[in-house]
């Protein structure tokens, strides 16, 4: 079977990806931009936006026919210093992409890698494990107050994914506390613990994907650091949408819920509170 490109960024997804298709035998070419933290995978190569056309050009050589997206990478400053020669005739489209918000610059990137005869796979195609099936995942189980705020929650994201912001909120009570933006849903729940008012009574950490997002890229993922996150800043549990968010060593996240007496739901598709 031809290699697979698996554009690695930030966090444990792409080492996991790794590990689990080089188990069952699939050669992949791990090429991490190369501002991204030092993992357990040695990368085949190393990239940047500047030299995006080189990558291209050597994936074409290996023989790469698929590629995957994978863990964060924050959006890029391009340097036009840096730009090497297979990557110039690209600037305009760079230009372009930088201007688009999130998701209109991913589309941008792998319209790149398709026009190159690759196709572009969703990490949870892969591995669908990543994706957990609805219900409540632990032992604790949301109350009415805490699946009322989940459904405010939903309706919040919902707008903040209409306009390119975010895949992620906090409420209490019906209210927002924090909601996500660029430096992630870690820094959003470090906030809440400055509140000059303190920590908050109870509230609910909800993760969804962006109403008009490409699903084959940046689907929200947690794990067990999400779980003692969200306990850490005084909250009673996180609500997930259905279809729409991954879950990384599961049993531990579940285990990590149950130990710190939260609720992990997976909310269903059309749930009204």
């Amino acid at each position: 079977m031809p290699p697979l490109a698996l554009i690695a960024g930030q966090g444990r997804l792409p080492e996991v990806l790794a590990e689990r298709l080089r188990a069952e035998g699939r050669e992949v070419i791990y090429c991490a931009y190369h501002d991204a933290a030092p993992g357990a995978v040695t990368p085949d190569l190393t990239f940047r936006l500047e030299t995006m056309g080189s990558l291209l050009k050597a994936l074409g050589k290996r023989g790469a026919t698929e590629a995957c997206f994978a863990g964060g990478i924050r959006r890029p400053k391009l340097d036009p210093r840096a730009l090497d020669l297979a990557t110039v005739p690209l600037l305009g489209r760079f230009v372009s992409a930088l201007g688009k918000g999130d998701d209109g610059a991913l589309r941008v990137v792998l319209g790149l890698f398709e026009e190159r005869g690759m196709t572009v796979r969703a990490a949870h195609e892969i591995l669908p494990d990543l994706l957990p099936p609805a219900g409540v995942l632990g032992r604790v189980t949301p109350d009415e107050d805490a699946r009322a705020d989940a459904a405010r929650a939903a309706e919040i994201v919902s707008a903040l994914g209409r306009a390119d912001v975010g895949q992620g909120c906090v409420v209490a009570r019906r209210q927002a506390l924090a909601i996500e933006a660029m430096p992630g849903t870690d820094w959003m729940l470090a906030t809440l613990r400055d509140r000059p008012e303190g920590l908050p009574a109870g509230g609910v950490l909800y993760k969804a994907p962006k109403p008009v997002q490409d699903r084959r890229v940046d689907l929200p993922t947690i794990g067990p650091d999400t779980i003692r996150a969200a306990q850490a800043a005084g909250l009673t549990g996180v609500a997930l949408a259905e279809g729409g968010v991954m879950i990384l060593d599961r049993p531990a996240t579940i285990q990590a819920a149950d130990e710190a007496g939260l609720f992990l739901w997976v909310r269903p598709t059309g749930e009204l509170g």
